[in-house]
């Protein structure tokens, strides 16, 4: 049996060294290590699977990390691999964690590494500057500095690919004057190093100093004009975006998302449904970014039957759908109010960003699913070291709340989210609380927490409260709720109309003649009521 076992082997892993090309036959590697012993002693193939099921868009990131957990974490290529993956990925945190574990425990690291983990550091802050979140609280930016230091103390500086990574970092944290000292040390430049300094200048709005690098470019290419393009959309300047996207002689996917997210940003949609089918006829693929807008789109507008056909284009690439491209179809779906399949899409995924579970409890709660709302809030908290509620999730949370009439569970998630979370209400969350409060007929508390509030008691809360008002009857409240709203902004004629109902019912004709008599007098202009319909 043994003779039998050293002649087959050999045989056996040639046979699943071969190319890879699809997750099954990872499983099936896989497999075969494990029966025979060997998966400890077959780096080479184990790292040839990792990478597939990391890297490839058939594989499975998922499946890459329980394999990388499984091994001694010690090879420097399937550590590096996996940072690669973790920075393409939508959780390019965990690259970082890799990154940090290699470095407590020796592991050789090489320029490759260097190159990842920076790349890593990049798009982190680029995530957190997405999600409204404090970058320098965080300490990430710092880890960019630190991971410099280590590259300068072993002489990978002078690697092109880390000198823009480091570009690339500084460029994000908003350091630009690091940016612009590595920049002009670097004794070679790609056209890489130069598109990321201009993109540098530009995120602060040193246009001149854009311009200016722009000029002096040996040779502009697309990710040049990309730059121009995307400045325009970042400014809102749809219009000046639209001139230069009809004047590039050469477009690439970049650019046709560059445009469609204007539009989106513009809240132009269906115009920029109508420039995604362009694309499409144009030849040009679209990869995740232009869906993330597009879906974007389709959830605003209620437009399920593109939505749709995305999903099922997805899922006829046999593409694993996870991270925003996820949370996207999730968050289409809840607004076009098919729940069921946005659980479908959320129960398949694996792996969850946090705006995920933000998506599925905010569609929960706003189509009255409160209870469903609290559990999923429930199940994602137990997800220790996963994710971590934000302010956004708790909007959803408060929602459910107040949908539901948890006037106690409101308070107590309310106290909750500050104490333990640490998180400031904003606007949203004392909209949700007063909404709540109002709703249910608690007007004093709900006046009492506007008033606690005044830097952001707007126009928006007071509204609420006096259309609460109405429903409860409540003219002294209504009253000061309206004097309110009259020194925040001018008054609507729905606000007359809101405050005059209220003393009609009541049987005060004279305020009810007196608001009238106002709006004359102030020349109040009274809304045109209109209809929306959608021609197909």
């Amino acid at each position: 049996m043994l003779s039998m076992n050293r002649t087959i082997l050999p045989d056996l892993l040639r046979r699943h060294l071969q190319p890879l090309t699809s997750m099954k036959q990872v499983e099936s590697a896989q497999a075969f290590l494990t029966k025979t012993g060997l998966f400890f002693t077959q780096q080479p193939l184990l790292a040839k699977l990792i990478a597939f099921a990391s890297l490839s868009p058939l594989g499975c990131l998922s499946h890459a990390q329980s394999l990388f957990e499984e091994t001694a974490m010690d090879d420097p290529f399937i550590c590096s691999t996996m940072i690669r993956a973790y920075t393409n990925s939508d959780f390019p945190i965990r690259g970082i964690h890799v990154y940090n574990r290699m470095i407590l425990t020796g592991v050789g690291c090489d320029h490759f590494t260097y190159n990842f983990a920076l790349k890593a550091c990049a798009r982190v802050i680029k995530g957190m500057r997405r999600d409204d979140v404090e970058v320098f609280e965080s300490g990430i930016d710092c880890k960019g500095g630190e991971i410099h230091g280590r590259v300068l103390k072993l002489g990978f500086d002078s690697d092109l690919y880390v000198q823009n990574s480091l570009l690339f970092v500084y460029a994000q944290g908003g350091y630009v004057r690091l940016a612009r000292k590595v920049f002009d040390e670097m004794s070679e430049r790609s056209l890489s190093s130069w598109n990321i300094m201009i993109s540098a200048y530009d995120q602060i709005g040193d246009f001149e100093s854009a311009d200016g690098l722009l000029r002096l470019m040996p040779g502009k290419n697309v990710v040049s004009w990309n730059t121009l393009l995307g400045r325009h959309v970042r400014l809102g300047d749809i219009e000046a975006a639209k001139m230069v996207f009809g004047e590039m002689v050469e477009r690439d996917a970049v650019s046709w998302n560059s445009m469609i997210a204007g539009y989106v940003q513009v809240r132009d949609y269906g115009r920029a449904l109508e420039l995604f089918r362009e694309m499409q006829a144009a030849e040009v693929e679209a990869n995740e970014v232009t869906l993330l807008s597009v879906l974007g789109a389709c959830a605003e507008i209620g437009e399920l039957e593109i939505g749709r056909k995305i999903h099922e284009w997805l899922k006829g690439k046999q593409n694993r759908i996870g991270g925003y491209l996820g949370t996207a179809l999730v968050d289409m779906y809840s607004k076009c109010g098919k729940l069921s399949s946005a659980w479908e899409v959320f129960s398949g995924m694996k792996m969850r960003p946090v705006g995920c579970w933000n998506a599925m409890i905010m569609g929960f709660a706003v189509h009255g699913h409160c209870e469903e709302a609290l559990k999923l809030f429930a199940d994602m908290e137990m997800q220790v070291g996963e994710v971590k509620p934000n302010r956004i999730t708790f909007v959803g949370v408060l929602i459910a709340c107040s949908h539901k009439g948890l006037v106690e569970e409101g308070r107590r998630y309310f106290s909750y989210m500050i104490q333990k979370y640490k998180i400031v209400p904003d606007i949203k969350h004392y909209g949700c609380m007063v909404d709540l409060l109002s709703r249910w007929g608690l007007l004093d508390e709900a006046y009492k927490m506007i008033k606690a509030v005044p830097s952001m008691a707007n126009s928006l809360l007071w509204r609420t409260l006096l259309g609460a008002c109405k429903v409860h009857g409540n003219i002294e409240l209504a009253e000061q709720s309206f004097e309110q709203l009259a020194k925040l902004e001018p008054l609507k004629d729905a606000d007359y109309v809101l405050l005059s109902n209220i003393y009609a019912e009541a049987e005060k004709w004279d305020g009810v003649q007196r608001l009238r008599n106002e709006m004359v007098c102030k020349g109040v202009p009274k809304s045109l009521g209109f209809s929306h319909v959608e021609m197909k």
